[in-house]
């Protein structure tokens, strides 16, 4: 093992050896200043209101070229037209209805700010047209933001232009809303898939076609050669047209070699664009997302008739696992698969409810519809696979909101660039478990109500953060008088009972130990529940608590009496906690406040206490951090930079968590992973023998399985070929075929493994 950390270390040293790191100094923090009220009237002078947009991709060049005829509302009155557009996108020309050149300008500090100047101010309320010519390439991440992800992406064979990409210029992102009429160009051997209404495709040109057997060279297409059939004519650019006649935030298209299959599913109709090779698991796409749509339709509220037909398609690689635009869902090729991925589907379809028809009505209010939907996935597989389900969604919530928490308060979402792994962390899973823990304030009565109040008021409309906070305190001042807790039994409640909010399977910091949550106790809060302390602290404020206990059990006349204080590290924290207090007879349930750093408390029960048997947030209400989580967040950043090609930083998250950790076996398998893609092959190995050696828990068995096939791999490189099927052949002794692991080992049982084969 020492050897290993030796050859570990130099391996690192030699990778950074071969470019040059740099660190900026720290700027010196000095007095904080007054922030500004929020704004409360208009922010923009024009809105976009409805656009004319001829777009042609260049699939060879990998560029878009379009003109966008814009209709603009003035808000105010104005000269400076302000819109947002792609930064990698020059514009050549800017001109208002009469064709008049204007003068614009790129913002200097903000690049994707683009400023045209009208030749006479608008008065407010007038409306105003211009024409903007624009072209430029999108193949790599717009701006060239360091972590984001591409957003627009023009290939030889597919291409994605996602809304967020601001591929046209656009206003009052994500609040705006727009009708229009769109028009893409691609090659003859792509189909476009968007948002809108689609006509009938125009073909503007055609390629000539190969020459059959027997034919006259340079017959033309379609034309009966004396020694051979009519060659067929092949589309070489066509046109597609969107029509979009009620507002709504459309713009997003993906275009690619996709067949179209009409699926009928429980009285439902849907579109489902996949290659061909993938057109079987159409009807298993169609039949789970009508299930997803009537869970749905019964939590929330029904989505408009427009808008129950969706469309799902295959979205090529490279980008998001998935996208959700109005009436369209995208599934990444590498998560499309036969049965759909529940958690990813419902996640998007939840975006229908949580985006399309509710939106956000600015970046920073971000929560109610990407923490909202990510929840929802949480809420779906509970309804479908129960709470286990649940539990790992939860867990999986907890470990992403744990990577990058204090990049920023989740009300502050703006400060981070969409699509980041600093935005997943902050809104969209800590987001997730904020909704998860406001449920365990409110009930699931109560809660869910709270969901469907709030879809109900805001449909076809944007929303603030405080607008739901609003809701939900409303609905916190209708709870009863009396507190209520009952116990459940196998996780059906009495009748009398509200339904249980469920916890996550993660680690009890008191515990010190991973299990099955215990079935939870409902509690029904007291008169009065604030929940602004609740928003305070983890919408507008950073950190997770980590919780420590420490209590003295006493004897008393009616049983027992625990004595105790709970430490943690936030001295903002104001929160009820429940504690199970496990007994020789059943175990005891009480709830204690948790306000400030160190917090005393007292406990009455009648069963004796059993040694460790003091848990607090047995039923992970709350997200909170533990050394075990923590070390698996750390791997999970490592993960993300790995799939980013970013290996040498990938390494370094490994080390660190086998610092913490350090017989870690998932974080000796990633590390062997890193150092095998960099053809490090000796310290990959020992890295995966490692991982062999290390403490494997029931949620990384699969470690095992798939190390001695990357060790199999290796031996074959070496030309070892006697030692790599002795690791295929203890890869199938497992049994374990996680990630079709079985079918891997018996492929190079077969065949020799080669470098940089797949």
């Amino acid at each position: 093992m020492l050897r290993h950390r030796i050859l570990t270390t130099l391996a690192l040293a030699a990778f950074a050896a071969s470019g040059a790191f740099a660190q900026s100094p720290g700027q010196p923090q000095g007095p904080a200043r007054p922030v500004a009220p929020a704004q409360t009237g208009p922010t923009i002078a024009f809105r976009a209101t409805h656009y004319e947009i001829r777009a042609s991709l260049d699939a060879t060049a990998q560029t878009l070229s379009a003109t966008a005829r814009v209709e603009f509302a003035a808000i105010l009155a104005s000269r400076s037209v302000e819109v947002e557009l792609n930064p990698n996108l020059k514009v050549t020309a800017v001109t208002d209805a009469a064709g008049r050149q204007l003068a614009f300008e790129r913002d200097a500090k903000t690049p994707h700010l683009l400023r045209a100047t009208l030749n006479e101010p608008a008065a407010s309320s007038s409306r105003v047209a211009l024409t903007f010519a624009y072209s430029g390439p999108l193949s790599s991440r717009p701006g060239n933001i360091s972590g984001a992800i591409p957003l627009a992406y023009i290939g030889a064979d597919s291409a994605y232009l996602l809304l967020e990409s601001r591929w046209f210029p656009l206003t009052d992102f994500p609040a705006n809303r727009f009708t229009g009429v769109f028009q893409i160009e691609v090659p003859g051997e792509m189909t476009v898939v968007g948002t809108g209404t689609m006509a009938q495709p125009e073909t503007l040109s055609w390629k000539p076609a190969p020459a059959p057997a027997g034919a006259n060279p340079g017959t033309p297409p379609g034309v009966i050669s004396p020694r051979g059939a009519p060659a067929p004519p092949v589309p070489d650019r066509v046109l597609y047209t969107y029509r979009v006649d009620q507002p709504e935030s459309a713009g997003t298209f993906v275009a690619g070699p996709l067949q179209m299959s009409a699926v009928q599913a429980q009285g439902q109709s849907f579109k489902v664009y996949s290659p061909a090779a993938a057109v079987k698991s159409a009807q298993s796409y169609g039949d789970a997302l009508a299930r997803i749509l009537d869970y749905y339709n019964s939590q929330f509220g029904p989505l408009p008739r427009e808008m129950e037909n969706l469309t799902v398609a295959q979205l090529p690689d490279g980008t998001v696992s998935g996208y959700a635009a109005p009436g369209l869902l995208l599934v990444s090729a590498r998560n499309w698969s036969d049965p759909p991925n529940a958690r990813l589907l419902a996640n998007l379809a939840a975006q229908q409810w949580w985006g399309a028809q509710v939106s956000a009505a600015s970046p920073s209010d971000a929560w109610i519809t990407d923490g909202l939907a990510r929840y929802c996935e949480g809420l779906y597989v509970e309804q479908t696979s129960g709470r286990e389900a649940l539990n790992k969604a939860l867990e999986d919530f907890a470990v992403g909101a744990l990577m990058y928490e204090d990049a920023a308060p989740i009300a502050e979402a703006a400060r981070l660039e969409p699509g980041s792994q600093e935005y997943r962390s902050v809104v969209v899973n800590k987001g997730a478990m904020v909704f998860h823990m406001l449920r365990g304030q409110l009930g699931d009565d109560r809660f869910f109500a709270l969901l469907h109040d709030f879809f109900a008021k805001y449909q076809g409309k944007a929303a603030r953060i405080t607008d739901f906070e609003d809701l939900a305190v409303a609905s916190a001042a209708l709870a009863p008088t009396t507190p209520v807790k009952t116990a459940i039994s196998d996780g059906v409640p009495p009748a009398t009972a509200a339904p249980p909010a469920s916890g996550a399977n993660l680690m009890s910091p008191a515990s010190g130990a991973t299990g099955a949550a215990a079935a939870p106790a409902v509690q029904t809060p007291a008169v009065p529940l604030n929940l602004r302390p609740f928003f305070a602290q983890w919408l507008h404020s950073t950190g997770v608590p980590e919780f420590n206990l420490d209590f003295v059990v006493y004897r008393t006349k009616d049983g027992f009496k625990i004595v105790g204080k709970v430490k943690q590290n936030l001295d903002f924290f104001r929160m009820p906690v429940d504690v199970e207090v496990q007994t020789e007879g059943n175990p005891e349930f009480k709830t204690i406040q948790v306000a400030g750093t160190s917090s005393d408390f007292e406990i009455d029960t009648f069963g004796r206490p059993k040694p460790n048997g003091i848990i607090l947030d047995p039923h992970d209400y709350i997200l909170k951090s533990s050394p075990a989580l923590r070390v698996r967040a750390i791997i999970a950043r490592g993960e993300s930079l790995a799939e980013q090609g970013r290996y040498y930083d990938a390494v370094q998250q490994y080390q660190q968590a086998l610092s913490v950790s350090p017989m870690n076996a998932l974080a000796d398998f990633r590390m062997g992973e890193a150092f095998f893609y960099q053809k490090n092959y000796s310290v990959s190995a020992q890295s995966f023998r490692d991982c062999l050696d290390a403490v494997v828990d029931p949620t990384t068995n699969w470690t095992t399985v798939w190390s001695h096939i990357y060790l199999g791999k290796i031996y074959d490189i070496s030309g070892d070929r006697a030692r790599a099927v002795n690791e295929y052949s203890k890869a199938k002794q497992t049994g374990d075929n996680t990630g079709s692991a079985q079918d891997e080992a018996e492929k190079l049982l077969r065949k020799a493994y080669t470098e940089g084969a797949t």
